[in-house]
Protein backbone atom coordinates (compact mmCIF):
# COMPACT_ATOMS: atom_id res chain seq x y z
CA UNK A 1 0.00 0.00 0.00
CA UNK A 2 3.10 2.39 0.57
CA UNK A 3 3.80 2.24 -3.57
CA UNK A 4 1.16 4.07 -4.41
CA UNK A 5 1.45 6.79 -2.16
CA UNK A 6 5.23 6.98 -2.71
CA UNK A 7 4.44 6.70 -6.31
CA UNK A 8 1.60 9.55 -6.38
CA UNK A 9 3.53 11.85 -4.45
CA UNK A 10 6.97 11.39 -6.81
CA UNK A 11 4.41 12.06 -9.65
CA UNK A 12 2.63 14.90 -7.83
CA UNK A 13 6.54 16.57 -7.20
CA UNK A 14 7.33 16.12 -11.05
CA UNK A 15 4.55 17.91 -12.32
CA UNK A 16 5.13 20.78 -9.79
CA UNK A 17 8.46 21.22 -11.01
CA UNK A 18 8.16 23.06 -13.55
CA UNK A 19 5.82 25.75 -11.59
CA UNK A 20 9.18 25.85 -9.03
CA UNK A 21 11.38 27.18 -11.73
CA UNK A 22 9.21 29.16 -13.98
CA UNK A 23 9.98 32.56 -14.67
CA UNK A 24 13.32 33.61 -12.42
CA UNK A 25 13.09 36.95 -12.88
CA UNK A 26 12.46 39.11 -9.66
CA UNK A 27 9.81 41.89 -9.93
CA UNK A 28 12.39 44.27 -9.16
CA UNK A 29 14.10 43.36 -12.06
CA UNK A 30 10.82 44.64 -14.43
CA UNK A 31 11.08 47.80 -16.40
CA UNK A 32 8.33 50.65 -16.39
CA UNK A 33 8.06 50.70 -19.99
CA UNK A 34 6.09 47.41 -21.06
CA UNK A 35 7.37 47.36 -24.85
CA UNK A 36 11.18 47.02 -23.30
CA UNK A 37 10.22 44.48 -20.84
CA UNK A 38 8.54 42.70 -23.40
CA UNK A 39 11.85 42.75 -25.39
CA UNK A 40 13.81 41.95 -22.60
CA UNK A 41 11.92 39.20 -21.82
CA UNK A 42 12.10 37.75 -24.98
CA UNK A 43 15.66 38.30 -25.03
CA UNK A 44 16.22 36.32 -22.09
CA UNK A 45 14.29 33.22 -23.22
CA UNK A 46 16.57 33.53 -26.54
CA UNK A 47 19.87 33.50 -24.35
CA UNK A 48 21.82 30.79 -22.37
CA UNK A 49 22.53 31.34 -18.80
CA UNK A 50 26.85 30.39 -18.70
CA UNK A 51 26.68 28.47 -15.43
CA UNK A 52 22.99 26.82 -15.85
CA UNK A 53 23.93 25.16 -19.24
CA UNK A 54 20.97 24.80 -20.66
CA UNK A 55 18.63 26.66 -19.16
CA UNK A 56 17.48 30.53 -20.51
CA UNK A 57 18.39 33.66 -18.77
CA UNK A 58 14.70 34.10 -18.10
CA UNK A 59 14.62 30.94 -16.38
CA UNK A 60 17.89 31.02 -14.11
CA UNK A 61 18.18 31.96 -10.92
CA UNK A 62 21.88 32.22 -10.63
CA UNK A 63 23.78 35.26 -9.96
CA UNK A 64 25.44 35.44 -14.02
CA UNK A 65 21.81 34.82 -14.73
CA UNK A 66 20.66 37.89 -12.89
CA UNK A 67 23.57 40.49 -13.86
CA UNK A 68 22.72 39.31 -17.70
CA UNK A 69 19.17 40.30 -17.40
CA UNK A 70 20.40 43.39 -16.12
CA UNK A 71 22.87 44.17 -18.84
CA UNK A 72 19.78 43.42 -21.54
CA UNK A 73 17.58 45.87 -19.78
CA UNK A 74 20.28 48.07 -19.44
CA UNK A 75 21.31 48.66 -23.29
CA UNK A 76 17.77 48.37 -24.32
CA UNK A 77 16.99 51.65 -22.08
CA UNK A 78 20.36 52.59 -24.07
CA UNK A 79 18.89 52.48 -27.64
CA UNK A 80 20.66 49.06 -28.48
CA UNK A 81 18.57 47.14 -31.15
CA UNK A 82 18.41 42.90 -30.31
CA UNK A 83 20.76 41.77 -32.56
CA UNK A 84 23.30 44.61 -30.87
CA UNK A 85 22.77 43.13 -27.74
CA UNK A 86 23.24 39.78 -29.38
CA UNK A 87 26.33 40.64 -30.86
CA UNK A 88 27.52 42.21 -27.34
CA UNK A 89 26.86 38.97 -25.60
CA UNK A 90 28.31 37.02 -28.23
CA UNK A 91 31.30 38.90 -28.30
CA UNK A 92 31.84 38.63 -24.69
CA UNK A 93 30.90 34.93 -23.58
CA UNK A 94 31.07 33.42 -27.39
CA UNK A 95 28.03 31.44 -29.13
CA UNK A 96 27.39 29.69 -26.37
CA UNK A 97 25.25 32.27 -24.87
CA UNK A 98 22.63 31.79 -27.39
CA UNK A 99 20.16 28.85 -27.40
CA UNK A 100 20.00 28.50 -30.41
CA UNK A 101 23.72 29.13 -31.97
CA UNK A 102 24.31 29.97 -35.44
CA UNK A 103 25.47 27.24 -37.82
CA UNK A 104 28.83 27.77 -38.38
CA UNK A 105 31.99 25.75 -38.61
CA UNK A 106 32.47 26.31 -34.85
CA UNK A 107 29.01 24.88 -33.98
CA UNK A 108 28.91 21.97 -36.23
CA UNK A 109 29.33 19.80 -33.32
CA UNK A 110 26.45 21.11 -31.41
CA UNK A 111 24.71 21.09 -34.42
CA UNK A 112 25.65 17.83 -35.95
CA UNK A 113 27.00 15.66 -33.45
CA UNK A 114 23.74 14.11 -32.30
CA UNK A 115 23.49 13.23 -35.23
CA UNK A 116 26.87 11.83 -36.06
CA UNK A 117 26.34 9.62 -32.31
CA UNK A 118 23.09 8.17 -34.09
CA UNK A 119 25.08 7.39 -37.23
CA UNK A 120 27.99 5.60 -35.64
CA UNK A 121 25.60 3.65 -32.95
CA UNK A 122 23.60 2.53 -35.85
CA UNK A 123 26.68 1.11 -37.50
CA UNK A 124 27.65 -0.68 -34.26
CA UNK A 125 24.72 -1.91 -33.66
CA UNK A 126 24.19 -3.29 -37.73
CA UNK A 127 27.69 -4.79 -37.46
CA UNK A 128 27.08 -6.51 -34.09
CA UNK A 129 23.49 -8.24 -35.41
CA UNK A 130 25.88 -9.32 -38.88
CA UNK A 131 28.07 -10.55 -36.47
CA UNK A 132 26.04 -12.67 -34.31
CA UNK A 133 23.73 -13.50 -37.28
CA UNK A 134 27.27 -14.80 -39.14
CA UNK A 135 28.08 -16.70 -36.16
CA UNK A 136 24.70 -18.60 -35.58
CA UNK A 137 24.52 -19.77 -39.06
CA UNK A 138 28.05 -21.07 -38.65
CA UNK A 139 27.55 -23.24 -35.63
CA UNK A 140 24.12 -24.29 -37.13
CA UNK A 141 25.85 -25.55 -40.10
CA UNK A 142 28.35 -27.02 -37.86
CA UNK A 143 26.04 -28.75 -35.87
CA UNK A 144 23.97 -30.55 -39.13
CA UNK A 145 27.53 -31.57 -40.35
CA UNK A 146 27.88 -33.07 -36.95
CA UNK A 147 25.06 -35.02 -37.25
Amino acid sequence: MKFPLKFLALLLALLLLPLSIAGAIEPHEIMDDPALETRARALSKELRCPVCQNQSLDDSDADIAKDLRRMVRERLIAGDDDPQIKAHLVARYGNFVLLKPPVAPMTWILWFGPLGVILIGGVVVWRIARRNRQQMMDTRETETSDG
